[in-house]
């Protein structure tokens, strides 16, 4: 594959992950969208390093880490997710400014 096809594939996955995280109500499918995007950056900035210096680590090491931040991030949404519609059946997003701590 060349560039441009990891460049086209990273912007459908941000777009649709833009399309989801705007068009949703649902916590849950927020913090898809989101995660969508996400990896489209992810998916661009290693495409990017991969062609501009493919002998050197230093791209392949920071993707590791950023899928590794993204999935203890994801963790602790899901957590926090979970928590609210436990409390108090909350799952959209206009509902959960509604709580009280």
């Amino acid at each position: 594959m060349t560039l441009p096809m990891f460049l086209l594939l990273a912007s459908a996955l941000f777009s649709v992950g833009l399309y989801g995280a705007l068009s949703q109500r649902a916590a849950v499918m927020v913090m898809m969208g989101l995660e969508l995007m996400i990896n489209g950056v992810v998916v661009a900035a290693a495409a990017l390093w991969w062609f501009l210096a493919p002998h050197e680590p230093d791209g392949q090491v920071l993707v590791l880490v950023v899928i590794t931040a993204m999935t203890v991030e994801m963790a602790t949404g899901f957590a926090v997710v979970t928590l609210l519609f436990r409390s108090g059946d909350v799952d959209m997003t206009d509902m959960a400014g509604e709580l009280r701590g």
